[in-house]
C-alpha cells in the first residue's frame, strides 16, 4: 500500500463478510478486503457495532480468507477487545492465528499509541481509525462529522502523527471535512484511506452493502449506490474501483465541509 501512495495511485477497499462476496470483490481487483465490525449492523441486525464479539470476527474473517487470493485482508478488533495493550495482543493473536487476518484495525486516538507499539513490535501490522469511530458512538453523541472545530482538527492531526509514530501501517479517516483529510494525508507517510473524508485521501473504503444499496435503513450520505447505476453486483464493484482509481469518487455530494 505504501508503494501505491508513493506512486499516487488510489487504494481501493471494501468490506466483506463471507467467502462468496470476498471472491467476487477480490477477482475485481480490490486492493484491501476489510472484515468490518459493521457486520453487527448489516449482517446481524444490531443498531450499532457494539454487540459484535471476537468470535464473530474470527468466524467471518475465516470465511473471507477462504474466498480471497490477492487482496490485503484486514479485520476489525471489536468493542473492548483492546482496552489494554495486553488484551489487544491476545485479541490480535487470535484474529491473525485463527482468523487468518494479515492486519488488525482498531479505533481511537493517541491513547492507543502504546498498544499500537506493542502489537507492531511483535509482528502484528496495525491499521488505525480516526474521526467518526462507531465503537465510541455513545461518547461522540451520535454519527457526526468530526474535526470541524480547530481544536477538533488539531486533535485529529496530533492523533494521526502519534499513531504513525507508534507503528501504524495504515490510517482510516471517517467522516471528517475534506480539507482536513487532505491535510492529514499530506502530513503522513503512511497511506490514508477515507470514508466520508473527501477525494484527496490516498484511497477509499465503503461498506459493501452501502455500495449495493441494500443496507437496512437510511444509506450514509457519503456512500453511493453503484448497483443502481450498473445493474449487476460484479459491475457495481468494478465501477467503485474504477471511480476511486480515477478520482471521481467521492464527489462533492459525498464530501463534508
Amino acid at each position: 500500500m505504501h508503494k501505491l501512495k508513493a506512486k499516487g495511485e488510489k487504494i481501493t477497499c471494501l468490506t466483506a463478510y463471507d467467502a462468496s462476496f470476498a471472491l467476487m470483490i477480490d477477482q475485481a481487483g480490490i486492493d484491501i478486503l476489510l472484515v468490518g465490525d459493521s457486520l453487527g449492523m448489516v449482517i446481524q441486525g444490531h443498531d450499532s457495532t457494539l454487540p459484535v464479539t471476537v468470535d464473530d470476527m474470527i468466524y467471518h474473517c475465516q470465511q473471507v480468507y477462504r474466498g480471497s487470493e490477492q487482496a490485503l485482508l484486514i479485520v476489525d478488533m471489536p468493542f473492548m477487545s483492546y482496552a489494554t495493550p495486553r488484551t489487544a495482543l491476545e485479541t490480535a493473536a487470535r484474529l491473525m492465528g485463527e482468523g487468518q487476518a494479515q492486519m488488525v484495525k482498531l479505533e481511537g486516538g493517541g491513547w492507543l499509541a502504546e498498544t499500537v507499539e506493542m502489537l507492531t513490535e511483535r509482528g502484528i501490522p496495525v491499521c488505525a481509525h480516526l474521526g467518526l469511530t462507531p465503537q465510541s458512538i455513545h461518547q461522540l453523541g451520535g454519527y457526526r462529522v468530526q474535526g470541524r472545530t480547530e481544536i477538533g482538527a488539531e486533535c485529529l492531526r496530533n492523533d494521526a502523527v502519534a499513531l504513525q509514530s507508534a507503528g501504524a501501517s495504515l490510517l482510516i479517516l471517517e467522516c471528517v471535512p475534506g480539507n482536513l483529510a487532505a491535510e492529514i494525508t499530506a502530513l503522513l507517510d503512511i497511506p490514508v484511506i477515507g470514508i466520508g473524508a473527501g477525494v484527496e485521501c490516498d484511497g477509499q473504503v465503503l461498506v459493501l452493502y452501502d455500495l449495493l444499496g441494500i443496507t437496512p435503513g437510511k444509506r450514509p450520505s457519503f456512500s453511493k449506490d453503484f448497483l443502481q447505476e450498473t445493474g449487476s453486483i460484479p459491475a457495481a464493484i468494478e465501477a467503485f474501483i474504477s471511480a476511486v482509481k480515477n478520482g471521481t469518487f467521492p464527489g462533492p455530494e459525498q464530501t463534508f465541509e
